[in-house]
């Protein structure tokens, strides 16, 4: 495929034209010349469309000469491209952000007046946690990913300038053959994932990128500090605990998830030591050996006459079989390579660890030092720390509504309350803490209780059950989807008690081996947040609970906040919130840590990371947060450990820089700048609430002008597309939602009721002062405009166009259509800007890059609606609905 880029400044980027001609060269080969033709003619003449070229809009777009092979195989072809050019600018650094460095930020920092002494005792307290997650927005199939992954290595080497791979194979060669085998490598999945699928594919990351990665990071961290950090960056995930909505997670999908992880965990330090084995050959004849390493090595039960002069190999077999021991204990079976020798299991990864220290101390004693620190046994040592026997620590979720009745029921099993349910929250609370007050179990393991009590019972106890098998650290979190009460939080640690996850000391103060953290997602659920937890925190238990703890996590949720109140009251309720709560935490002397749910999608809270850090509310961050990772946005940016190590940074340093960096603007000036979005938020709030769910008919449209149906169709997650059966807007989950618009090319959930909501605000000399000084108002405007600039009006009128009822079709995409004009006019005014994404050009032209590519797969992924919306059942015509939702999603980056 040759590349002509709908902009000439688009071309600049090398690898892109490097990669396009081999993949025209592979279709060409494996596709044939027809095939090849047309699919050139198609790209072509898309292009001069959108370089303006005369004549070119009059011209036949070729899309209907392609039968349904030809259109399955044209459309697999605009997905590779898509897939290579993402690699491409991977590369490039486009996912790198300016100062978004750790360098960079200690600089910044050290400019502001922050001393080193103030940034070690940040991170002495410091906690910054990407939490994977299950979430179906990644519509591509491992094995794709994985040959992009190879691809990019290849080209790493030919970047190096080395010619052929360390089994001797051409580079260029090596890569044909790459992309030779994603042509015909089957882009869909045949079956629908099921959880373990999920924990796999999550694991995969960990084991290839992770556990790589962080112990790179940290070697370089410590050169720029000049000491050794805290490990303060560690590992999360959901995938095994996240019930809410997923029928199918249970006790064993946690134990499976826990089981796998810990075990991807012990087999990399296994094959760590064994390398280490071979490298540290030091022999008591040329060295004094202290005597802790002798003692290592004389328990070690390596008696073999050839290593007897060699303690550090010896203490090295000896913790070799130790870990072949906890394998066995933690994971069931013997690893990979087994140890001949005999010994005992670790209890702890600390133990591990201190063993690992006892060797690092020796070889420190000898020579100057220079085999004190850093090198495989110092990132080892590291690992250990962050990873300990667990890899990621899994978080445990469940909607409150389940925690209400399983409450309810072993109250009233136990005699305690018949209807709990019926009580109001004051007398809920009075019980609660009635029950939390003594250590005696509410649930009796001989009662016979319903098939959901019985359900989360067996999965608070498989989480008391990993954290005694593989440390506390294994499952710290329970996270409580639709908090709306300090009951919902209760009902938690009730349920913790049941496990002895939750006790009474003999002092009588309340410890917890797990957090009750409360997730506030809707409008009116973050508008109450602030009321939530200070009647949290005015429970003494519950106080005496987070003080001992030293933090209280909140989690605050983008994407039903968006569905439920439109993008600008989305963004503006969630910064309210935390900035309400930072103060609650300080008078009760409990630190505050957030958990940022945020998706792919800007509809979802995505867009940059660093930006949205560092635009956090002053005071909220405090060296601490987590922040979910999910679909796409995983292989975007932890596809690679080079990826990884970039955007791993990108959090850390805006954290440091969100944390401690000073706020410039002025008390006047940021009292009105507040008013100021309180308006906006209001009247934006109203126009999108308006449509969406006042307007009659609009949720049938929705379903009707966009591929919602057929995106259900796709095997990209284990959990149902809906909470709820039946049409309504509120029991779609954000993902779909968001989804199926970006596929339509309206990105409606991104920026709805903005544009009016700018456009009508009196003071536009305002709005441009907050572009320019305020970093919330400019990342909120960032955002949007990448959202606004991946749009396409033109487009979304053909979808608009499947509308069975013309009439409403008319009206409804016309208010769509007008909202977005609003929201482009009234963001290039408050910007300054004379087109859109004028002051990022790498942005731009990534995104120009795309929509030459974009436009015929959209205009496919309707004519192919059309016919299967008509009862035409050839499986081909589903096959490439499914393959344009795939390609679209592809070039889109961040559609979910």
């Amino acid at each position: 495929m040759t590349v002509s880029p709908a902009k000439s400044a688009i071309s600049q980027n090398p690898d892109i034209r490097y990669l396009g001609k081999m993949l025209g060269d592979v279709i060409r080969a494996y596709g044939g010349d027809k095939l090849y033709r047309q699919t050139e003619y198609i790209r072509s003449t898309s292009v001069d469309r959108f370089r303006g070229v005369e004549g070119a809009d009059a011209s036949d777009r070729g899309l209907g000469a392609l039968s349904l092979d030809d259109t399955l195989d044209f459309v697999r072809g605009f997905m590779l491209f898509s897939l290579l050019a993402n690699l491409a600018e991977d590369r490039q650094g486009v996912a790198s952000e300016e100062g978004a460095s750790f360098e960079e930020a200690l600089i910044k920092l050290h400019e502001e007046g922050v001393d080193n002494d103030t940034l070690r005792d940040l991170l002495a307290n410091a906690l910054i946690v990407p939490v994977l997650t299950a979430h179906p927005t990644e519509v591509r199939r491992k094995s794709i990913i994985d040959h992009k992954n190879r691809i990019a290595a290849l080209m790493a080497m030919r970047d190096a300038g080395r010619s052929a791979t360390p089994d001797g194979d051409d580079i260029e060669d090596a890569i044909v053959r790459q992309i030779a085998l994603l042509w015909q490598t089957r882009p869909l999945r045949n079956e629908k994932l099921f959880v373990s699928d999920e924990v796999e594919n999550a694991r995969s990351y960990m084991q290839q990128v992770f556990l790589t990665a962080l112990p790179k990071l940290y070697m370089r961290w410590e050169a720029a500090l000049g000491e050794r950090p805290p490990g303060f960056v560690r590992l999360g995930s959901w995938i095994g605990g996240d019930r809410d909505g997923n029928p199918f997670v249970d006790a064993e999908t946690l134990r499976y998830a826990v089981r796998r992880n810990g075990g991807t965990a012990i087999r990399h330090y296994l094959e760590e030591i064994h390398k280490l084995g071979a490298e540290i050959s030091i022999s008591s004849r040329n060295s004094d050996t202290p005597a802790d390493v002798l003692a290592l090595a004389d328990k070690s039960g390596d008696n073999a006459p050839s290593r007897a002069d060699e303690p550090y190999r010896r203490a090295l077999s000896g913790i070799y079989t130790r870990l072949c021991a906890t394998h066995v204990r933690l994971v069931g079976d013997e690893p990979p390579r087994p140890s001949s020798l005999g010994g005992e299991a670790y209890t702890g990864p600390d133990e591990l660890r201190a063993d690992l220290a006892t060797l690092a101390g020796g070889l420190a004693a000898g020579g100057d030092g220079q085999l004190a620190t850093g090198g495989a046994l110092g990132r080892l040592i590291r690992a250990v720390e962050i990873f300990g026997f667990h890899l990621a620590t899994l978080d445990l979720r469940q909607n409150s509504v389940v925690h209400e009745r399983v409450v309810a029921e072993l109250f009233k099993a136990a005699g305690v309350e018949s209807d709990y349910l019926a009580l109001n929250q004051e007398a809920r609370v009075t019980l609660l803490l009635a029950e939390l007050s003594h250590n005696r179990p509410l649930a009796d393991e001989w009662q016979d209780y319903n098939e959901e009590t019985a359900k989360e019972l067996a999965i608070i106890r498989a989480a008391a059950e990993a954290q005694a098998n593989y440390g506390r650290g294994v499952i710290t979190t329970y996270n409580i989807s639709q908090t709306e009460s300090v009951s919902h939080m209760l009902e938690v640690y009730v349920l913790a008690k049941q496990a002895g996850l939750f006790r009474i000391g003999e002092d009588g103060t309340p410890s917890a081996t797990i957090m009750s953290v409360p997730l506030f997602e809707t409008i009116g659920d973050l508008q109450a947040a602030p009321d939530t937890m200070t009647a949290f925190f005015a429970l003494e238990p519950m106080r005496a609970l987070a003080r001992k703890r030293g933090y209280q996590e909140v989690m605050i949720g983008y994407s039903d906040s968006n569905k439920d109140g439109g993008y600008i009251t989305s963004t503006w309720e969630l910064f309210r919130a935390s900035s309400a709560l930072a103060p609650i935490f300080e008078q009760v002397g409990v630190g505050m840590q957030l958990f940022h749910g945020r998706g792919g999608a800007v509809g979802r809270g995505g867009g940059s990371a660093f930006g949205a850090i560092k635009a956090q509310p002053r005071g909220t961050v405090q060296g601490r947060i987590r922040i979910t990772e999910q679909g796409e946005v995983i292989a975007a940016k932890y596809g690679t450990v080079d990826n990884a190590v970039t955007s791993l940074e990108t959090m850390v340093s805006a954290t440091l820089l969100a944390t401690c960096a000073p706020d410039k603007i002025a008390e006047v000036d940021r009292k009105r700048f507040h008013a100021a979005m309180a308006d906006l938020s209001k009247a934006a709030f109203g126009h999108y609430r308006a449509l969406v769910y006042e307007t009659k008919g609009f949720a049938e449209f929705f379903r009707q002008m966009t591929p919602i149906s057929e995106i259900a169709t796709l095997k990209i997650g284990s959990r149902p597309a809906s909470r709820k059966k039946g049409g309504r807007i509120q029991d779609l989950r954000a993902i779909p939602w968001v989804f199926s618009w970006a596929q339509a090319r309206v990105m409606l959930p991104g920026w709805y009721g903005t544009g009016q909501a700018l456009s009508e605000f009196g003071d536009k000399e305002l709005l441009k002062a907050m572009a320019s000084e305020w970093s919330y108002f400019r990342s909120l405007l960032a955002n949007m405009e990448m959202v606004l600039a991946k749009s396409d009006m033109g487009i979304a009128a053909h979808y608009a166009a499947l509308v069975k009822d013309t009439k409403q079709s008319e009206t409804l995409f016309g208010q769509v259509r007008d909202g977005w004009s609003q929201a482009h006019d009234s963001l290039l005014t408050a910007t300054g800007q004379d087109h859109l994404l004028a002051a990022n050009s790498t942005l731009n032209n990534s995104i120009q890059l795309r929509l030459p590519y974009i436009e015929p797969l959209n205009l496919l992924q309707i004519e192919l609606m059309k016919r299967h919306r008509a009862g035409e059942d050839d499986p081909r015509i589903g096959e490439g609905i499914q393959l344009t939702i795939n390609a679209i999603a592809t070039a889109l980056r961040n559609s979910g």
